[in-house]
């Protein structure tokens, strides 16, 4: 029985999840099936382009995370792309919103209208979607996602059996297929992967919805604005102030993590 708090809440209260969970094995198919169906020029398209960058959070050693996906900040990928005016060097002689548009509609149609139809109905509380997988032997470092405007939860797609887990405070939790795990990620947190199997969940940030809506998205404006003159790559998702402070590493048991810095890969 699963006990929630302050940072690890009950997806239940959050009823404007239960479409994207009601399609989860769809959404699981329509990853595998890009992963395998996918040339090797759209997988790269979709890693470079699709998936918010960050230059803060770090991992041990060379196992790492990987993310793309769909919705950014209430928007559409190709939307985000054309709103905020980015340009690819590596596609300069390509339309990208264009083709990510493209790619979308052909292999994540059933992702797409689940959370065309939410948001329609729930005034764009889904904020950010993506697919996260965790390679094996991924070490995350202890650290926060400065969104006190929004929580994230975690839909499992494909989750194997052994020690692939979520350290938030105190906590150890575990993700579960076809599941949602909701967090407060602006408390320190660091997931791992201890297996030697790919873990992959669908990545959900939404409003909170203890906060009057106009706030949180007024805050939302100025955060996003903030992290994209950082690094407009980052898709307004990931910035500097995600750092973990460094008396929480000590708090948590973690105190070993600050010396991954030396000879760390971001």
């Amino acid at each position: 029985m699963a006990q929630f708090n302050e940072y690890h809440l009950d997806p239940k209260q959050f009823s404007f999840l239960n479409l994207l969970q009601e399609n989860w094995q769809a959404i699981r198919d329509e990853f595998i099936s890009f992963r395998q169906n996918a040339s090797p020029e759209e997988i790269e398209l979709a890693f470079n382009v699709m998936g918010p960058k960050s230059k803060t959070i770090k991992t041990k050693g060379k196992s790492k995370y990987s993310a793309f996906g769909v919705l950014f900040q209430g928007m559409f990928i190709e939307q985000y792309i054309q709103a905020h005016h980015l340009t690819y060097p590596q596609y300069e002689l390509q339309n990208v919103s264009e083709k990510v548009l493209e790619l979308r509609n052909h292999y994540f149609p059933k992702l797409a209208t689940a959370i065309a139809q939410t948001n329609a109905l729930h005034e764009d509380v889904l904020r950010n979607v993506y697919f996260g997988t965790f390679l094996p032997g991924l070490d995350v470092k202890l650290h926060v996602n400065y969104n006190p405007h929004m929580n994230r939860g975690y839909l499992g797609l494909i989750v194997p059996e052994g020690d692939i887990a979520m350290k938030i405070c105190h906590d150890k939790l575990y993700w579960h297929e076809g599941e949602f795990m909701v967090l407060d990620h602006s408390y320190p947190h660091c997931p791992h992967n201890y297996t030697d199997y790919e873990r992959t969940v669908l990545v959900v940030d939404f409003f909170k919805t203890d906060q009057p809506r106009e706030d949180v998205a007024r805050f939302e404006q100025e955060l996003v604005k903030q992290r994209m003159a950082e690094d407009p790559y980052s898709l307004g998702v990931f910035g500097k102030n995600d750092k973990a402070k460094p008396e929480d590493f000590v708090l948590y048991g973690l105190s070993h993590q600050l010396e991954w810095d030396k000879g760390l890969g971001a």
